[in-house]
């Protein structure tokens, strides 16, 4: 007896089939051949929001929510966050391998020498009005680049992709600091190529009248955690927008600013800022307890807690509450830290959250983090697109190389009115 298989006995015909097993999974399309009569379409499974259905195979980032495990290429993100850079993991992702230094060398001298963009780009920039949101302006300007390189439509030249993505990677922090600027008033700062990738945004970012900005080390060292804790994370809503735009075969700029635009959603990118909103709502530690009551009497969520795929501690949550420490030796503690602290230690002692597996996320302190450091609350989306760039790309590049990727194209259940006919408007 075969064991790979599943057995499925429709219950309106009595028929039989067999439907094979690969990877603890099936394939939709067996389903097709389960049908009453020939001429019936076959069976679907419906899916809304893919919540158990697999839309790829991926050897990139792995999950596993349950145990609270995130591991890049196999490396686990404790390790990648303690020992390494956004560079070094960037490649990583990106080739499936840790660099050797003559590699990270090569790797790391072409992004920076793509940071600069066009002088021209400053004008789509430029056009954007002095309070436009900075998510809306890295979007769309994004999506500009494809008209200054057209010939990143020749996406399955390797040499061609390659070009695009050291511009990608490196202009996409360009972009997000000029749109800081912009919106500020300040003059744009340009980019500083002795500096590493952090601390060169955040010259971009800060720089006023000195001459040659220095980043403090630990400022710059907590920004380069947090772009490794944010660079892949399997197939979220803007990854899949990535791999779902990209089946069209379009260029990468188009692909990646519909995969930014997923992530300016607040149910994504925006979710750390609504924590910050949340704590300033709560405003002190002793009120804490009045909102914890509020939260379980269902009157609103409890933002930063909780996660659709990690059902324990957050991975992530872990290593960033060290980086806020670290952080907050140099800024100075800020009072929303204490009022995090103790909501934290209230959920987690709770048996109303610890039931529901309502752990910290990893947006529960980056938000603060990013506000000590001087960033504005708009900028926290953007914040995240700059590193989900190499995971957006490592992802796009995998479903152009996978033979079994078509363009995206879904199936519904039809639920509306039978065949009709017109009537005239002066008989209805």
């Amino acid at each position: 007896m075969v064991t790979n298989t599943l057995t499925i006995t429709d219950n309106r015909t009595g028929k039989q089939y067999d439907i094979p097993i690969e990877n603890e999974t099936i394939k939709a399309i067996d389903l097709r051949k389960i049908k009453v009569n020939d001429d019936d379409f076959g069976l679907m499974t419906y899916d809304p929001a893919f919540t158990n259905t697999a839309s790829c195979k991926s050897r990139i980032t792995l999950i596993d929510g349950d145990k609270g495990i995130l591991r890049y290429r196999g490396y686990p993100i404790e390790q990648l966050a303690e020992r390494s850079n956004y560079l070094e993991v960037a490649y990583l992702i990106l080739h499936g391998e840790l660099p050797t230094e003559p590699q990270l060398k090569d790797w790391a001298w072409n992004i920076t020498h793509h940071t600069f963009i066009n002088e021209n780009i400053k004008k789509v920039l430029d056009g954007f009005h002095y309070d436009a949101h900075p998510m809306g302006i890295f979007i769309s300007t994004v999506s500009a680049l494809s008209t200054f390189y057209p010939e990143a439509k020749n996406i399955f030249d390797a040499d061609t992709r390659r070009k695009q993505i050291y511009r990608l990677i490196a202009k996409v922090a360009t972009i997000a600091a000029f749109a800081y600027r912009h919106r500020v008033g300040l003059p744009y700062s340009y980019p500083d190529n002795d500096l590493s990738f952090s601390g060169n945004f955040l010259n971009m970012m800060f720089k006023t009248s000195e001459l040659k900005y220095q980043p403090n080390p630990v400022l710059e060292r907590a920004l380069d955690v947090l772009f490794i804790l944010h660079a892949d994370h399997e197939q979220n809503c803007s990854t899949n927008s990535m791999r779902s735009i990209g089946s069209s075969h379009v260029d990468p700029y188009s692909a990646l600013a519909g995969a930014a635009a997923a992530l300016y959603g607040p149910l994504h990118g925006g979710a750390n800022e609504a924590v910050l909103r949340m704590l300033n709502e709560i405003g002190s530690v002793e009120r804490v307890p009045e909102y914890i009551s509020r939260v379980k009497n269902g009157d609103f969520r409890l933002m930063g807690f909780g996660h659709r795929v990690y059902k324990n501690y957050d991975p992530r949550a872990k290593i960033i509450k060290q980086v806020a420490d670290e952080v907050f030796e140099v800024t100075g503690k800020d009072k929303l830290l204490e009022v995090a602290l103790e909501l934290e230690r209230i959920a987690l002692d709770d048996e109303y959250f610890v039931k529901r597996k309502l752990y910290p996320n990893v947006d529960f302190y980056s938000g603060i983090i990013y506000k000590a450091m001087g960033f504005p609350v708009e900028m926290f989306p953007v914040l995240f697109a700059i590193p989900r760039t190499a995971g957006w790309i490592a992802q796009w590049e995998e479903m152009l190389l996978d033979s079994d990727q078509k363009i995206a194209r879904p199936r519904q259940i039809y639920l509306g009115s039978d065949t009709r006919d017109f009537t005239p408007i002066e008989n209805r």
